[in-house]
């Protein structure tokens, strides 16, 4: 089967075109041997599931990994109360653990067993303590450490059962030299379970005290250098030969997404599946160029897609993120990474921005233009009378397909000229940008 670039789900290295991820993995198993409870909070659509899978089977030869998803195999409804969340995380568990092809010793087997019999006919009775004892019995006789991942963990944040789960593992984690638990415990999700309190109903906030505060600090570095774009292109090419320029595509690919995963693969199935064959591009050769991939980044910022969707909707509902990115944008103010900033914390976590020498900028070229369009197509900004002159003049200032800045620049004058010339206000910088 031919291989394709992935934009959904996880990818799956014999079905698509991947980023070598070995690094990655390397550098997390480093983690896991040290034996550290930590999380994977990324962005959206950040590569966490395709990293997770990966890491399963880069572990199991020398761990028992039992990899869990929250969002599939745990409703709402299981988050109801201790009983209802422990039984269906026991059947969870228990269905994974003994979906090994290795074969487990006897008394890890009595373990297991005594777990699927207090399912069978007492599992009203089941709350977080019982559950967390048949565990560690579990981790006691398993042959090999237990590793635990959960994907999506933040789907289950709003919920109280939750943070008393997460309790329950943090005291174990402290009294593991005497109780046998979990050699090693990985939450994925957009949220860190530190943030956790932000998605908290505020009558339950007071009891929220800090259940994952023996979390490691997770540092590798999810996105894509353009190094490994490069080794995916290689892929590619080995397949297609389109002759196209690897090293200098990756770098192109980088320079616009800042290695995003989403965007980087997102780029190049755009240009392999929609750009190949259409108008001025005749072919894959011709498509695998600078301008075919200007194109591609044209039709990217013009369709919809869940990644921008979902950006956009937190903009829009959060009055805070909205004016530290106009700060940004339209102002080029400078803002201080500072610990603690909620501002800064939502835009640092959801992706929008990323730190640089200790301040925050736009993560990527994709996302400026993609907030710059958003905030110059609200109906305010449609309200000012110089966006409205410029909107109607702009196809006059590109020339061969590149700015005539010197014409701007004229216009510009005679523009602002115009409109605000015999008035008093002053003009700011960020009306310039505007």
């Amino acid at each position: 089967m031919q291989k394709v670039f992935n934009v959904s789900a996880d990818c799956k290295p014999d079905q698509h075109y991947m980023v070598d991820t070995g690094m990655k993995l390397i550098q997390i198993r480093e983690m896991v041997d040290k034996g550290l409870y930590f999380t994977i909070n990324r962005a959206r659509q950040y590569g966490k599931t395709t990293i997770l899978r990966a890491l399963g089977r880069f572990l199991q030869e020398e761990y028992i990994v039992v990899s869990l998803d929250f969002q599939k195999e745990m409703s709402d409804a299981k988050f109801r109360n201790e009983n209802t969340f422990s039984a269906a995380f026991a059947s969870a568990f228990l269905l994974k653990i003994k979906d090994r092809k290795d074969m487990q010793g006897q008394a890890e087997l009595a373990a297991v067993n005594e777990l699927e019999e207090v399912l069978r006919y007492r599992r009203e009775e089941l709350e977080l303590v019982e559950l967390f004892r048949f565990l560690s019995l579990i981790c006691k006789y398993a042959e090999k450490p237990v590793v635990l991942m959960v994907d999506e963990a933040d789907s289950a944040t709003n919920n109280q059962v939750f943070m008393d789960f997460l309790a329950q593992l943090r005291g174990y984690y402290i009294d593991r030299d005497e109780t046998p638990t979990f050699w090693s415990v990985i939450l994925a999700g957009v949220y860190d379970v530190k943030n956790i309190k932000r998605k908290l109903r505020s009558e339950v906030e007071h009891k929220l005290n800090s259940p994952w505060n023996i979390a490691a600090d997770f540092l590798v570095d999810m996105s894509f250098s353009s190094e490994e774009i490069a080794g995916m292109l290689q892929q590619y090419e080995a397949d297609h030969c389109t002759g196209m320029d690897v090293g200098e595509m990756a770098e192109l690919i980088h320079d616009y997404t800042s290695g995003y995963p989403f965007l980087v693969s997102k780029l190049c199935k755009l240009i392999d599946e929609g750009i190949a064959g259409s108008g001025a591009f005749s072919d894959k050769r011709a498509a695998w160029t600078k301008e075919g991939f200007l194109e591609a980044v044209r039709r990217l910022l013009t369709e919809q897609n869940t990644l921008f969707e979902s950006l956009l909707n937190k903009v829009e509902d959060d009055p805070e993120l909205e004016g530290l990115l106009r700060e940004l944008l339209f102002k080029g103010k400078e803002i201080a990474y500072v610990l603690g900033s909620r501002s800064v914390e939502t835009a640092l976590m959801f992706g929008f921005v990323k730190k640089v020498n200790n301040s925050v900028v736009i993560a990527n070229r994709i996302f400026e233009v993609l907030l710059y369009n958003y905030f110059l197509a609200s109906p305010k900004m449609q309200q000012d009378r110089i966006y409205d002159a410029a909107l109607k003049d702009r196809n006059q200032f590109v020339q061969d397909g590149r700015l005539n800045m010197r014409l701007i620049l004229e216009k510009f004058v005679i523009h602002f000229d115009e409109l605000y010339g015999d008035q008093e206000r002053r003009f700011y910088e960020e009306d310039g940008r505007r």
